[in-house]
């Protein structure tokens, strides 16, 4: 009977698992160690939306098998960032406010993610690593060579998503190569 009423939401599932792998490769401590992103709440926020972008553009390419589940985990994302603010203390009226400007803060870097792996094959990895200097590393003097090194690490990652099947990630089951 409740089967009836309750019917589970498959992507939605797929999504919460997949988002689950995403969250598990963000917290490695490699980005915070090797990498040097800043381990704060926004460093913390960025290697999370890198990795999130970094799906999202690899599903582009299969938009017509991807698109339900492509949009099942940005909502899980932002699900999931609404209530970390609300565990953190943000009071409820201020909420919605923030994760508007989160919201404008993925869209923009997902465009520099996808501008910069785009011009890869251009002008090598520049302007990747720039993208990455201003978000990962909010333009901190002496990032320079870290944001390099992360543009590597995008670079390797995004190579390794694009092989795998479009069926594969929108069953949830998403994978990361080695930081």
């Amino acid at each position: 009977m409740f089967s009836k009423i309750f019917k589970r939401d498959e992507v939605a599932d797929a999504a919460a698992s997949g988002y689950q792998a995403i969250v598990q490769q963000a917290r490695r401590a490699d980005f915070y160690t090797r990498y040097g992103v800043p381990d704060t709440l926004d460093g913390r926020f960025d290697v999370l939306v890198l990795h999130v972008a970094l799906v999202l553009l690899r599903l582009q390419r299969d938009r017509a098998e991807s698109d339900r589940f492509s949009q099942a985990l940005f909502d899980t994302l932002f699900v999931d960032l609404d209530q970390s603010l609300r565990e953190i203390g943000v009071s409820d009226m201020s909420v919605g406010k923030r994760v508007k400007q989160m919201g404008k803060a993925f869209y923009g870097r997902l465009d520099a993610y996808r501008l910069g792996l785009e011009a890869v094959a251009g002008d090598g990895e520049q302007q990747l690593a720039d993208a990455l200097f201003r978000n990962l590393f909010r333009g901190e003097t002496g990032a320079e060579p870290a944001s390099a090194l992360m543009a590597g690490y995008v670079v390797r990652q995004a190579a390794y998503l694009d092989a795998l099947p479009v069926a594969e990630i929108t069953a949830g089951k998403i994978t990361f190569a080695a930081p």
